[in-house]
């Protein structure tokens, strides 16, 4: 059997078997999808805002906290100025006017990880809930995720994220649909125990935990990705609540998005390298999400390196083939030798995106997103499955290149 081959049917392989997983999970818990528990007591809350230069959202992501509903005398809202050079810092002492459970931490710059745990030192609540400051909050997340809270074990809780700024671009559009399916694979890895990334938007924290595990990780570009491995690793548990919705503003432009996605990127293999010793290890921290993340990072670059060959090949081959048939003055198109025939790799491969394009649309369904399948969302799909997805293999190259040099100091949080 030819390497080529090879490679085709161990990365179909790979693809059905990971849908056939996902799949086989959203139809056994589809009744629990959206379900949280209820909490059995209020829990003190203080909430987080780690904020640098934020003068345009800064405002309406804390009149969103403060519409929370929930019991203002259990809530302390905490924004942190990380040395802004804006008008961030007066925003806030306006606001301290109205709210009177608003305080104020002002600092030096030192980045988000820091801001939070200078937050922690003067924080009054049993919870932590950090909210970034361009994020919006629903009315009633915060109370959806505190029941998880009733279980000792459980060391922190995240929320469902979307994209505010959707409409304004067809960039924001396609990353919709990325948080949408990212926000339902991670409350599918919930019903395994799994959830590895507590994102930034929105979630929820006990404080004695993060304290225990030595706070958040000033020397990652993403703290919420090592502060949820930390937990994980310390046999804390974490979940993922569907139905607590927050939206958050994504990047409007290439450039801006290539950025953000490096850093997500780089964090990532920094959490790799830091917690490599455990792969393997007992419990599903070390062997399935570590192995999950890594091989899902590998199984991408694969693919695009291959593809990348097999398209330059054809190039190549086609190029040549044409240049010798004008040398030679024959025809260049060959009726004989078009195979109107479809092969059984090529055949999967269609079943398997049709498969997909119609599970994609039954999630955007579930949560709300659309309730049928226009042409033009149908085209968005296509679009973010074939040339979307497809570039992200490039981030992860870029991050890895990064990493490899130590260059942090590119990206600012």
């Amino acid at each position: 059997m030819e390497l080529i081959t090879i490679i085709y049917l161990v990365l179909m392989f790979i693809a059905l078997y990971m849908f056939s997983f996902f799949t086989i999970l959203t139809i056994k818990n589809r009744k629990e999808l959206f379900s949280y528990p209820k909490a059995k007591r209020e829990y003190f809350v203080s909430v987080l805002i780690p904020a640098y230069n934020e003068e345009q959202s800064i405002r309406e992501t804390i009149e969103h906290i403060m519409a929370l509903e929930y019991p203002k005398v259990k809530l302390e809202v905490i924004a942190i100025n990380d040395g802004s050079t804006d008008k961030t810092e007066e925003i806030i002492k306006k606001l301290m006017n109205k709210y009177a459970n608003l305080k104020l931490l002002d600092k030096k710059n030192s980045g988000k990880a820091n801001s939070l745990n200078e937050g922690i030192k003067v924080a009054q609540g049993e919870l932590i809930a950090v909210v970034d400051s361009d994020s919006f909050p629903s009315k009633d997340s915060l109370k959806k995720l505190i029941g998880y809270f009733d279980d000792k074990e459980m060391g922190a809780v995240t929320s469902y994220v979307n994209v505010r700024n959707k409409d304004q671009n067809f960039f924001g559009k396609l990353q919709s649909l990325e948080y949408v399916l990212l926000g339902w694979s991670r409350k599918l890895l919930d019903f395994v125990g799994s959830v590895y990334v507590t994102n930034g938007p929105l979630s929820v924290y006990r404080k004695e935990y993060v304290i225990k595990v030595g706070g958040f990780n000033p020397k990652s570009v993403t703290e919420d990705i090592d502060i949820t491995w930390n937990l994980l690793c310390h046999s804390y548990k974490t979940a993922m609540c569907l139905d607590a919705r927050v939206s958050t503003i994504a990047p409007t432009t290439f450039k801006k998005w290539f950025k953000q996605r490096t850093r997500w990127g780089v964090g990532g293999l920094q959490a790799i390298s830091k917690y490599r010793s455990m792969f393997f290890k007992k419990g599903m921290f070390g062997m399935f999400i570590l192995p999950f993340v890594s091989l899902s990072i590998i199984i991408s670059l694969i693919t695009f390196i291959f593809s990348s060959y097999l398209v330059l090949k054809g190039i190549l081959t086609q190029s040549l083939v044409t240049g010798y048939s004008i040398i030679s003055d024959v025809s260049i198109l060959h009726f004989q030798n078009i195979n109107l025939y479809p092969s059984v790799i090529i055949f999967y491969m269609l079943v398997l995106f049709s498969l997909s394009i119609a599970y994609y649309h039954y999630i955007l369904y579930k949560v709300g997103y659309e309730e049928k399948l226009t042409v033009k969302r149908f085209f968005n799909l296509v679009f973010y499955m074939i040339l979307y997805l497809a570039f992200y293999p490039v981030v992860w190259l870029n991050s890895i290149y990064k990493f490899t040099r130590k260059d942090f100091g590119w990206y600012t949080k």
